[in-house]
């Protein structure tokens, strides 16, 4: 005591300690959390090498088997992690569903399109890119696939590290035909199908945003600009979850039971057209339920189109199990076939331990990196409310299943984007040349000041609907991963010549 003064404790130092330590704390957890998914994805390759060494180490290319395993685990943890935010951002970025709802229903159904109707789409990439023939001998062909495994694993690993929405199947394609080039020759890659190919890479992204815009036109005209909104809803929304069904139906009749017995087009579209029947019979009446005391508004509307958003989303993942496992197993099954049998075939036989490293990485890859992209794909490049996301996910699940049934390995990034772009792009010319919408805007405001603008103005707003920097991005993205993924695949086969002596 100094003056009959208590004295004063100083605990500045010791406050600027603890502070300390809980930074260090939140270091390492941050760090913690960020391990978690290399680490749980190291213990899935882990565990597909000890099982394939279980089952194939007493074959003489048991080891060769079991290394094609393991890549092709890798290479469907990144589709997972990349392709599938495409299927389920809409529904997560209208909030129709949460993060987890998203990822547990896009994991289901991803592994369900690939075990009951992926095995269909595997030829064009294993047999149709590359002609088998022009290979030395079978080891050529085996290392040749296992370069185009490494390579695209590689070049979408390091895109989807620095957040570049790049296609899986551009990268799997590039690096089959940049081995094949740097195996045989350029004569050893079938151009016509490439051509195809390619083509539908164009066609299939203009098909989805078209597909959408053409959706939420008849949303809005039928729907939205009508005097009594919840009216036209319980007349609609039905036929449009009708619609998705229907579709639902007559895929699975052409692709998930085909292995079970054989159903051709017109008995599919059969099935499709009674089980939207059905389903509308059922539906109906669910939705005047609904909608009853409903205010006559929009957010009204958006309440009824969740659980169709739902459903679409659901289908949009089946479909891509479907289309997108291919990109995983094509090479792999092509490989574990020539190791096998010893000479190189024109038909593939897709063995289910296969199918089942494809979808389980899938769905791994989904669940351990997927939510980054996303909430890129739902909220980044347009806004999304549960009407819009539900014309993104029924076009690009229309177009996704039309490209299986046809074998043409599309992308899915193409589409799902191709798809948020028309409508975000429908939008933003309907907002400002759309008689319907001015007469409609124009009829609830008497003084005109809604109309205000001149179409020069509103076309300048329109287009803040859309960023127009993601164009950029993904045309880029877009263009140089073909050539990369081909470049690099090219330099891995002739490492792994010199490596190993192949002749």
């Amino acid at each position: 005591m100094v003056d009959g003064k208590e004295p004063t404790i100083v605990k500045e130092t010791l406050d600027k300690d603890l502070a300390k330590i809980g930074k260090a704390e939140a270091a390492v957890a941050s760090t913690a959390r960020a391990l978690v998914g290399p680490g749980l994805s190291f213990l899935f390759l882990a565990a597909i090498v000890v099982i394939g060494g279980t089952l194939f180490g007493g074959q003489s290319n048991g080891l060769l088997i079991v290394a094609a395993a393991a890549i092709g685990g890798y290479m469907a943890l990144n589709i997972g992690a990349n392709d599938v935010a495409n299927n389920v951002g809409p529904a997560v970025g209208a909030k129709a569903l949460t993060m987890t709802g998203a990822i547990i229903i896009a994991a289901i159904c991803e592994s369900a399109g690939a075990l009951l109707a992926g095995g269909d789409v595997v030829s064009t990439i294993s047999r149709g890119i590359i002609d088998p023939t022009t290979a030395a001998n079978t080891e050529t062909f085996v290392w040749l696939m296992m370069a185009a495994l490494i390579s695209a694993a590689l070049w979408l690993n390091l895109a989807t590290v620095l957040g570049a929405p790049v296609s899986t199947t551009h990268s799997i394609v590039g690096g089959v035909m940049g081995s094949g080039i740097a195996a045989a020759g350029f004569s050893a890659v079938n151009w016509p199908v490439m051509a195809g190919i390619a083509a539908s890479w164009v066609i299939s992204p203009v098909m989805g945003g078209v597909i959408a815009a053409a959706v939420l036109a008849f949303i809005k005209v039928a729907i939205i600009y009508r005097e009594d909104k919840i009216a036209a809803a319980r007349r609609w929304v039905p036929v449009l979850i009708a619609l998705m069904a229907g579709a639902f139906g007559t895929y699975m009749a052409l692709k998930g039971i085909s292995k079970l017995i054989k159903i051709s087009l017109p008995h599919s579209l059969l099935i499709g057209l009674g089980i939207a029947l059905l389903v509308w019979l059922i539906v109906h009446p669910l939705i005047r339920r609904q909608s009853q005391g409903m205010e006559n508004r929009n957010q009204s509307l958006r309440q009824l189109f969740i659980w169709p958003l739902i459903f679409s989303a659901a289908l949009l993942s089946f479909a891509h199990g479907a289309n997108d496992v291919a990109n995983a197993i094509g090479p792999l099954a092509a490989i574990v076939h020539a190791l096998q049998d010893g000479a190189i075939s024109d038909r593939v036989t897709i063995p289910l331990w296969v199918m089942l490293i494809g979808a389980s990485g899938i769905s791994f890859g989904l669940m351990l990196f997927g939510p980054k992209l996303i909430r890129m794909v739902g909220d980044s490049i347009t806004k999304l409310n549960p009407m819009r996301a539900y014309c993104v996910a029924l076009a690009a699940a229309i177009t996704v299943i039309i490209a299986s049934w046809l074998g043409l390995p599309v992308s899915s990034t193409h589409i799902a984007v191709g798809a948020v772009f028309g409508v975000g792009f429908f939008r933003e010319w309907f907002t400002a040349n759309s008689h319907t919408r001015l007469a409609y805007v124009h009829a609830r405001s008497p003084n005109g000041a809604e109309t205000e603008f001149s179409g020069l103005a509103r076309r300048k707003a329109a287009r803040k609907l859309v960023r127009r920097a993601h164009v950029n991005t993904i045309a880029a993205a877009w263009i140089i991963t073909v050539p990369a993924s081909a470049t690099l695949s090219g330099g891995i086969y002739l490492a792994l010549q010199h490596l190993f002596r192949i002749v």
